[in-house]
């Protein structure tokens, strides 16, 4: 006997339940719980919301952090942050990729406090080999403490790409012809910290830390990994990839970032590099 349309409207009132059931199931699956470790700083370092929410701490006695679980080797590391509010000069919020060990790899974003009104400034550095040596540093556009941001890094053998609310604001190109080292052959963690740097971070270190305005807390969201297999992205290499690098507007927002937040290139210190400027520079 065929099923009346009031069950026909039933059964497809369950297999819509079901499909957005399991859509919020893909959605939520990922946890801070399941993917990063709390590594130091006792309860300064809070996973909340059921997972969905991080929070770091600095107070006088200590700073916090915590580390992935996964090693990465090669991929795209998307993570909202939102960023200590307020009077943060003397105050760094480290969010990074490493490998270990004297000759480790890394890859940084690093937020250097600042004084009430004043704008963050955003350190980005990359080490190969354990030298490093390579800051790029830039005024963000907006208030990264009243809104949660997104800031990615994008990690293949032919480039690595910082982007900032899907924005690209620095491409550093492999130059292995050149004789630059490359980070491509060690896997590297997640990492994030909230520390006391008030001997550098803000204007060289003239203004300390008003520890009255403490604890700063720095708060985590919507972290996302896509990693790449290296046959797939070496597969993408020569002049085609070049050309896929970024399309025409990623390139414009690019110059745009760098013509008016860019406020330090290594590239341009010839003061710090007499004998002239590195080789990856002079491409």
């Amino acid at each position: 006997m065929a099923p009346s349309s009031a069950h026909n409207n039933g059964f497809y009132v369950l297999m819509l339940v079901g499909i957005v059931v399991s859509t919020m199931v893909a959605t939520c699956a990922g946890s801070f719980y399941q993917d990063f470790d709390l590594t130091w700083g006792g309860d300064r370092a809070k996973i909340f919301n059921g997972g969905q929410l991080l929070s770091l701490s600095l107070d006088k006695v200590s700073g916090s952090g915590f580390k992935s679980k996964k090693e990465y080797l090669f991929g795209r590391i998307d993570m909202q942050l939102k960023l200590v509010a307020g009077n943060s000069a003397g105050t760094v919020t480290a969010y990074y990729l490493s490998s270990q060990g004297p000759t480790h790899d890394e890859i940084d974003f690093e937020f250097l406090g600042n004084l009430s009104g004043d704008p963050y400034i955003l350190h980005t550095n990359i080490f190969t080999q354990g030298k490093g040596n390579r800051e790029q540093q830039f005024y963000l556009w907006f208030d990264p403490t009243r809104n949660f941001h997104t800031y990615s890094i994008i990690w293949k053998p032919q480039h690595i790409i910082f982007l900032v609310d899907n924005t690209p604001i620095r491409v550093f190109k492999n130059a292995e012809p050149l004789g630059v080292p490359f980070p491509k052959n060690q896997p590297m963690r997640i990492y994030s910290s909230l520390w006391n740097a008030d001997d550098w971070a803000t204007r060289g270190g003239l203004v300390k830390t008003d520890w009255s305005k403490a604890p700063f807390t720095a708060y985590y969201r919507n972290f996302k990994a896509i990693e790449f297999s290296s046959k797939s992205s070496i597969s993408n290499s020569g002049a085609e990839y070049e050309a896929n690098e970024l399309d025409a507007y990623s390139r414009r927002r690019l110059r745009w970032v760098q013509k008016y937040f860019m406020i330090y290139n290594y590239c341009s210190d010839l003061k710090r590099f007499p004998q002239g400027l590195p080789a990856e520079c002079k491409r």
